[in-house]
């Protein structure tokens, strides 16, 4: 069977897992170490020149890569689908801008400011609080949200603190490199007899608040918002008190990144400012996002909690089984068709596209000998579906296996005559026809009347194709990551997906 799993030069989304119920590597103290390390140390990174990536060089990729964690607020798969809070609003940004959006998930050895600052991501988009550790080596937009911090208590505990003095004697969970440590060393220093307990940085603060509900631990810190969301698909927690409160929450940038910064801030005003006596306001889509992931609708507990889900589900989609029935038969990566089908439809058997494209795979009824009607049966569209990409494939078969897949990704999107225009065109400026980065350069100029006019099928809207390409290439990674973590939980470890929150 194809498979992409060895041979994808693109980066590999790596999603950490925790293991529950066995040993847990916690460091407890009521009186924390002195810490004489640098803040590259407190906030677990190396640190070194930033990679020279500002707006122009992203623009000329046509790729924005966002650093985020899987968490129910940030950025998680619903049914095959990317969602989250996070996801959408950068994913809004990267659309006004013509950007493809590139998911990275930071692995539990990798610093998420490592990645920024190697170029591996241009932002992180993870619920980040505005921090002085945090702002001496990135740089930070306009903030998009306020949160309060608050104690989160386990109801296993039998009691409901409604102020910090009540605190005394409650062990608090949390990690040194959070924003939260700050809060409460703020409040000891204020008198305030806190216990503090600091976990190993491979925590984050949904998995705390998991053991919080499980009774694992006394109690922890969380911004009010993701509390709210996890409250919708766990039980056994209760709100504290408020040890802090209108934290502003900003995208990290590299330092060197002056015109992103500008482009995001002029994107990030248009949906949050404060008014003249410092209320926020924020904009109807920003208001439409808290209600979806924070606020009172029950979307996220849908979304999260797989124990609601109406029906059988798959590990990835509604229609694993099928596709991997379908894989086998043409021997081909049934992650691989999955992407495609989430790309294409959303997995709705019943779309149809503006060009008449129909079904799961959205294949075009004048280029099968299949029925229009037919086509809207899932096993038969996902089945003509694959019979096209295997087609695609096989026509490429002589290049590596990488660019085998992005050029038939292409050709299944723009089709045959574009994409040899394409290849035309980059052989015309002495460039290697077998490689997709130059291809998708003369992809773009497709676009342009100096070139398209010459070219055989005419205007091309190249970006889409590009983008089309990195799209499904990214969320294939994302899938595979989320299988490995499946397939480790199936081996008989219990655990949840390391959600790493990054407050």
């Amino acid at each position: 069977m194809k498979t992409l799993q060895d041979i994808l030069s693109v980066r590999k989304v790596s999603i950490g897992l925790l293991a529950f119920g066995i040993a847990l590597s916690v460091s407890c103290t009521s009186e924390p170490k002195n810490e004489t390390s640098s803040n590259n140390a407190l906030l677990d990174a190396s640190i070194g020149e930033p990679v020279q990536r500002d707006f122009a060089e992203i623009k000329r990729s046509g790729v924005l890569r966002m650093i985020t964690s899987y968490s129910s607020g940030a950025y998680f798969l619903h049914r095959g689908i990317q969602v989250g809070f996070e996801y959408e609003l950068v994913r809004e940004f990267a659309k006004k801008n013509d950007l493809a959006l590139e998911v990275v998930i930071p692995a539990p050895d990798e610093s998420p400011f490592d990645l920024l600052y190697k170029g591996e991501g241009d932002l992180i988009a993870a619920n980040y609080t505005i921090t002085e550790e945090r702002s001496e080596i990135v740089d930070f937009t306009r903030p998009y949200n306020l949160v309060n911090q608050m104690v989160v208590v386990s109801e296993g505990l039998g009691v409901e603190p409604e102020s910090i003095s009540e605190l005394e004697g409650i062990p608090i969970t949390i990690r040194r490199n959070s924003s939260y440590f700050q809060s409460l060393e703020a409040l000891r220093q204020q008198g305030f007899n806190l216990q503090i307990n600091l976990v190993n940085e491979d925590m984050d603060t949904e998995a705390l608040l998991f053991q919080v509900a499980n009774g694992t631990i006394a109690a922890t810190i969380a911004d009010d918002n993701i509390f709210y969301a996890t409250n919708k698909y766990m039980s056994g927690m209760i709100a504290g008190p408020q040890i802090a409160k209108r934290d502003e929450i900003a995208w990290a940038i590299r330092p060197n990144s002056e015109d992103l910064k500008t482009k995001m801030n002029q994107f990030l005003k248009s949906h949050f400012r404060y008014d003249e006596n410092g209320i926020p306001k924020r904009s109807a889509f920003l208001n439409v996002l808290r209600k979806k992931y924070y606020e009172g609708s029950s979307q996220i507990a849908e979304y999260f909690n797989p124990e609601l889900e109406e029906g059988p589900i798959g590990i990835i989609s509604p229609y694993d089984s099928l596709f991997q029935t379908i894989a086998a038969e043409f021997d081909l990566d049934w992650l691989m068709l999955t992407a495609i089908a989430a790309q294409e439809s959303k997995f709705d058997p019943t779309s149809v596209s503006w060009a008449g494209a129909v079904g799961l795979m959205q294949v075009l009824p004048r280029f099968s000998d299949i029925s229009e009607d037919s086509l809207f049966i899932p096993e038969i569209n996902a089945r003509e579906g694959a019979r096209i990409i295997k087609e695609h494939l096989d026509h490429y078969s002589y290049m590596d296996s990488t660019n085998q897949w992005q050029f038939a990704l292409a050709t299944y999107n723009a089709g045959m005559g574009h994409v040899a225009d394409a290849r035309r065109l980059t052989i015309d400026q002495n460039k290697n026809p077998n490689e997709w980065d130059e291809i998708s350069g003369s992809l773009l100029k497709l676009m342009q009347r100096r070139y398209y006019q010459n070219a055989r099928y005419g205007f091309c809207r190249g970006i889409e194709t590009v983008r089309y390409v990195n799209e499904i290439m990214n969320r294939y990674d994302t899938y595979e990551a989320i299988l490995a973590m499946n397939e480790f939980r199936t081996n008989g470890i219990p655990g949840i997906m390391g959600i790493k929150t990054l407050n």
